[in-house]
């Protein structure tokens, strides 16, 4: 897990299936080993897709958008999630 937690609006990548190598968020943790993961795009919001944890490589950035979002309530937008892998993809 490259020593850092499965917290939400964690950027990660994929690291098997057929989404490997793509840039997907972290939108909720279900236990210690799956997380529920979208990109706003081929993964919406409305059909995250389910992700053993140890299938993930985690990278240091967070999406602080969504995590506000999730944290304050508010409907979770794909737009949402596009915007911020857009943005934090210019940083990795």
């Amino acid at each position: 897990m490259n020593g850092l937690n499965p917290v939400i609006g964690r950027v990660v990548y994929s690291k098997a299936g057929r989404d490997k190598g793509k840039l997907l968020i972290v939108i909720d943790v279900l236990n210690e080993d799956f997380v529920l993961v979208a990109d706003g795009g081929l993964r919406p919001v409305e059909r995250p897709k389910k992700k053993r944890i140890k299938h993930l490589k985690y990278t240091d950035l967070t999406a602080e958008a969504v995590v506000e979002k999730l944290n304050g309530g508010k409907k979770l937008l794909n737009q949402d999630l596009k915007d911020a892998i857009r943005e934090l993809q210019e940083l990795l």
